[in-house]
């Protein structure tokens, strides 16, 4: 038998598998790449033979290849939190999907493994911005103040780490950093043994937030802020997370971050108000290349002519 795992490359997809992986060693083939490279399936062929594992990306952008592979005889094992799309059903597909806004993959994967590697769930929930869930439910779990502070720190760093406009433009491809956590049962084993990584991943998102936290408001209103980013590696790289740190700062605005590319169109990421955490998914489904969950959300290419009706939209839809 063939092993696939297709996951995001962000926290929640790495962690995701992480769990996986401990719970269930097999070899596999790794299909990852930046957290917006969301059509990884696109990539995949399979047979009789085939299984394949799908961790956190929308089956509604890959609904065409699920149905291609499994016509092709492959059997698929579908775990998310996005957007659905249509229903599929068929005898080799087996979803586990919970587009709620309080969870991610990683928690449902935890559901499944009954919180055997909780601690990974834990900083895949943190990575991306379910702050109130993952101190929940670790202070349930019996987890110090200190060790979740040390938990979510990796999180984000983990998930700062899937931004970027190409590989190229990250401190580790996903997979590999995948491969340098999944030897270990739990997160804080990794922060005890691998410094080098953490140290690598921290000093680059303090540098960038850094240059993040100079950058221009182009547009703000009572509920929304619109904030402009320049074509730069650490721009791309930071794109998201600082949108979850305006969240975290204003959780009652909608925020929206527009990162110029190289072809003068825009990459945006959008971050629903934390205490109204909808609407996300729906405004960037307007656009071509839409696509996220209803707190966090995204378009890969805005073209430039298309920014004011965007910031339009993006107002109307968070208006209080």
């Amino acid at each position: 038998m063939q092993y696939i795992d297709v996951f995001n490359g962000d926290a929640d997809g790495i962690c995701a598998l992480v769990q996986l992986r401990r719970h269930h060693p097999q070899q596999s083939r790794l299909v990852t790449g930046i957290k917006r490279d969301i059509n990884l399936l696109k990539q995949v062929d399979g047979n009789v033979n085939t299984h394949i594992t799908v961790l956190d990306i929308s089956l509604e952008k890959n609904a065409d290849d699920v149905q291609r592979i499994l016509q092709q005889g492959a059997s698929i094992n579908y775990i998310d939190h996005h957007r659905m799309g249509e229903d599929i059903t068929h005898a080799n597909l087996k979803i586990d999907i919970d587009i709620s806004a309080d969870t991610c993959t990683s928690l449902i994967v935890d559901k499944q493994l009954q919180g055997r590697y909780r601690a990974w769930a834990l900083t895949a929930a943190f990575g991306d911005n379910l702050f109130d869930t993952a101190m929940t439910l670790g202070q349930e779990s019996g987890f110090s103040p200190q060790e979740l502070e040390s938990l979510k720190e990796l999180g984000i760093y983990i998930n700062y780490n899937g931004y970027g406009e190409t590989i190229d433009d990250l401190f580790f491809d996903p997979a590999e950093l995948y491969h340098k956590l999944a030897v270990f049962d739990t997160p804080f084993e990794f922060l005890q043994h691998d410094k080098i990584t953490f140290t690598t991943l921290a000093q680059g998102y303090r540098n960038d937030m850094a240059l993040a936290e100079q950058s221009p408001v182009i547009h703000n209103t009572a509920s929304t802020t619109v904030i402009a980013l320049p074509n730069e590696k650490w721009a791309k790289r930071v794109s998201g997370v600082f949108g979850n740190e305006l969240a975290n700062r204003e959780p009652d605005k909608a925020h929206a971050i527009i990162s110029n590319k190289a072809d003068d169109d825009y990459l945006v990421s959008v971050r629903a108000p934390l205490n109204r955490k909808f609407g996300a998914d729906e405004l960037v489904s307007q656009f071509p290349t839409g696509g996220g969950r209803k707190a966090a959300a995204g378009i890969n290419t805005l073209p430039s002519e298309m920014l004011p009706t965007f910031i339009d939209a993006f107002v109307q839809k968070f208006r209080n």
